[in-house]
C-alpha cells in the first residue's frame, strides 16, 4: 500500500448508508413499476425458508417458490 492508497482509504466516507437508502427508495419504485407492467417480482422476507423465494403477481397473489432457470417450483400459495 502506498501513501496515496492509505490517504484514500483513510478519508473515504462510509457509503453503505447511502447505498442502502437508495435501494430502499428506488427498489420499491422498481417493484411497483415491474408489477404495473404485468410482471411478477421475487423477493425474500425475514421468515422465508432458505433456498426459497416469494413470487408476487401483479394481481397481488403470492406463492412460495423454488426459483430456477427452467421453471418455478411452487411450494405453496401464500
Amino acid at each position: 500500500m502506498n501513501e496515496l492508497t492509505r490517504l484514500v482509504l483513510d478519508h473515504t466516507p462510509d457509503l453503505w448508508p447511502v447505498i442502502e437508502e437508495g435501494l430502499a427508495r428506488d427498489g420499491e419504485f422498481a417493484v411497483r413499476d415491474h408489477l404495473s407492467a404485468g410482471f411478477p417480482v421475487y423477493y425474500c422476507e425475514s421468515d422465508t425458508p432458505s433456498g426459497l423465494v416469494v413470487k408476487e403477481y401483479p394481481d397481488g397473489g403470492r406463492e412460495l417458490v423454488r426459483h430456477n432457470r427452467i421453471a418455478d417450483e411452487v411450494i405453496r400459495s401464500l
